[in-house]
């Protein structure tokens, strides 16, 4: 018994040990963001639950990959994991693109009902068929308003026309833009503090959260409570990286992703009352205009565009319910 516990300890200490998993976690949010700082706990929680599975590094601000090309990164096997977006799964799996509307996401509580339910899990299937992607876990990235680097008199998207407002660069995101009411400008979220500095845009759009940790309150005077669009983030993995891996490490995965996202949503609830505060203290002018008339715009933009066409109404209805 003794020779065979030592040929035993003898065979199992030549065995190689499993190699760790590198996973690289690009976002193009910057690092002081609620979002950048969800995956700083990602990377602790795994530290954590998985000592020694895996290799994380996190690059926030797009510094490993520009904005937009982290999903066709991640399809060529050229990245691991990055924070995606609605709009992102639009571009290949356009069925979906109404999430993108404007004005169709009420409320945070509603967006949990949406991705917490059969929907959810019909809507993950579906982007890891078609896409090659896992959603670990869906956060909130904020509730949309509108920020202008002059005060304007804003009540309709009528008094919004002509001006030019930063969107990403993505036909979903200038249908929005349209929706709103602005003339929107495609632009890398990198490049917008000096444009909104120089006059080249006369305005960006994003959760208050987003506009505080990019400190768009030096370069701006007036914020417009458009409320335009309630925003899920995902935080993506590359399914053939997942697909490697153990069921214990991917439970670990999805946890730490969940308990991140919990934290991101938390805070990032929290602090857009703080933030407006902090606004007005600042002294930027904050409004609220006429919803009505932005919703009865946004769906004057949708009906008439070729892009709506494309949208799955039955899932649509299921996710506005």
């Amino acid at each position: 018994m003794r020779m065979f516990a030592i040929l035993l300890l003898t065979l199992t200490a030549a065995l190689p040990a499993r190699a760790q998993v590198a996973l690289r976690f690009s976002t193009a949010a910057p690092p002081s963001d609620f979002l950048a700082k969800a995956l700083v706990v990602f990377k602790e929680e795994l530290g954590r639950t998985a000592p020694g599975e895996f290799t994380i590094t996190t690059h926030p601000a797009s510094t490993l990959f520009r904005q937009g090309t982290e999903i066709p990164a991640l399809q060529r096997g050229n990245l691991e994991m990055s924070t995606g977006t609605a709009f992102e799964v639009a571009q290949q799996v356009p069925e979906y693109g109404f999430l993108n509307r404007g004005y169709l996401i009420r409320d945070y509580a509603h967006l949990r009902r949406i991705f917490d339910g059969t929907f959810g899990d019909t809507y993950r299937a579906r982007v890891a068929e078609k896409m090659g992607l896992e959603i670990l876990a869906v956060g909130y990235l904020g509730t949309r308003q509108v920020d202008l680097r002059t005060t304007r008199d804003v009540k309709t998207p009528a008094d919004l026309a002509g001006v030019k407002m930063r969107m990403p660069a993505d036909p979903e995101w200038l249908l929005l833009g349209q929706a709103i009411g602005v003339s929107p400008v495609p632009m890398g979220m990198p490049e917008v503090y000096l444009a909104m500095k120089t006059g080249t845009i006369d305005g960006q759009e994003n959760p208050l959260s987003i506009l505080s940790a990019a400190k768009f309150y030096e370069v701006s005077q007036q914020v417009v409570l458009t409320s335009h669009l309630v925003q899920p983030v995902f935080f993506d993995i590359a399914k053939p990286v997942f697909d490697k891996l153990t069921d214990a490490q991917k439970d670990k995965l999805r946890a730490a992703a969940r308990l991140a996202v919990k934290g991101n949503d938390d805070s990032r609830l929290a602090d857009e009352a703080r933030i407006l505060e902090d606004l007005k203290a600042r002294g930027l002018t904050i409004t609220t205009p006429d919803l009505a008339a932005f919703r009865k715009r946004a769906d004057e933009v949708y009906a008439a565009s070729p892009i709506a066409k494309q949208w799955d109404a039955a899932a649509m209805k299921q996710a506005a319910e």
